[in-house]
């Protein structure tokens, strides 16, 4: 049986899809994260986002990080899904989904998945203004 579902793609991303993997009969629960992109950021109106990422080590590294919350979880599986390319204010870069036989387990790797995948995961975004834009996420 897989229990690791991982995706970075210039396509839209479904969240019905990472449900789909995720789910188990011996599942009571299911958590998900989903990331979006919002309308300001320190006070300045954003008008879209551009995700890049270095995508061989990418993949690799949320492969470490699916694996680490299986290990550190009891979950059944996860997914994690990352969006690159120009994203509109409101669309989803990231979805991570887990399903564990209790809810708690669940939330606990979705929230790991997602604080590791900022620190470790080479994804980069860059912030559209109306008068400017700006690289964020200084990682790895």
């Amino acid at each position: 049986m897989k229990r690791i579902s991982i995706k970075i793609t210039s396509e839209k991303l479904d969240l019905e899809e990472c449900y789909r993997f995720v789910t188990d009969n011996s599942c009571g629960g299911i958590s998900a994260f989903i990331g979006v992109v919002r309308n300001d950021t320190q006070g300045k109106k954003v008008t879209q986002l551009d995700f890049s990422s270095y995508k061989p080590m990418a993949i690799k590294e949320m492969q470490k990080i699916a694996m680490l919350a299986l290990d550190k979880f009891d979950i059944q599986k996860i997914a994690i899904h990352h969006a690159e390319g120009m994203l509109q204010v409101g669309a989803i870069p990231v979805i991570i989904t887990a399903s564990a036989k209790h809810r708690k387990a669940a939330f606990l790797a979705c929230e790991f998945a997602i604080d590791s995948l900022k620190e470790t995961v080479p994804i980069w975004k860059k912030e559209y203004f109306s008068d400017g834009e700006v690289w964020v996420n200084a990682h790895p």
